[in-house]
């Protein structure tokens, strides 16, 4: 198996990653509003998608287009640091339980969630969503969708924490 089919095997399964992940996102946003939930800032939400999706065709494309030497040690490294992203937004993930989802809502009356890995940090799916734009392309050696999914991912995650920051400041401490 060459490198390029490794690669295009591993952005199907962080794509049928994704299809979970909106399955349990739709279950979950139903449980959240059956139980009085609040949904903040939706307009950003678009454009989130549209950039995630970029991540995984852009690095299908570069990597298929362009056919640039892989370098097994990057290309080994960058993996481990995928594989690390997806346990930490797994982590986040089973961690939220019912309360995790793709938009922003929060059940009012509910404390923060203060344990797993949000013992330590306030968003740590974003630590893994900045570590996986970075590494899911390099593994493939796509340094120009890394940079341009983390160029526009940074601001757009600007305006998500201002959003989240805000819906997570209505909730008891």
């Amino acid at each position: 198996m060459t490198g390029f089919v490794a690669f295009t095997i591993l952005i199907v399964l962080v794509a049928l990653e994704r299809v979970v992940e909106l399955v349990v996102s739709k279950r979950n946003l139903r449980w959240s509003f059956e139980h009085g939930g609040v949904e903040y800032g939706r307009s950003h939400y678009p454009y989130m998608v549209v950039l995630h999706v970029f991540l995984l065709v852009g690095s299908l494309v570069e990597v298929w287009v362009w056919q640039k030497p892989l370098v097994p040690a990057l290309s080994w490294t960058m993996f481990v640091l995928v594989l690390a992203s997806q346990a930490l937004r797994w982590w986040c993930i089973t961690t939220l339980g019912k309360r995790w989802n793709t938009l922003v809502v929060v059940v009012p009356g509910m404390p923060r969630v203060t344990g797993g890995p949000y013992r330590w940090l306030s968003h740590p799916n974003y630590v893994a969503v900045v570590v996986e734009g970075i590494a899911l392309p390099m593994v493939g050696f796509a340094w120009v969708t890394a940079l341009v999914f983390t160029a526009l991912n940074l601001p757009l995650l600007a305006v998500r924490l201002r959003v989240e920051d805000a819906a997570l400041a209505t909730l008891p401490r």
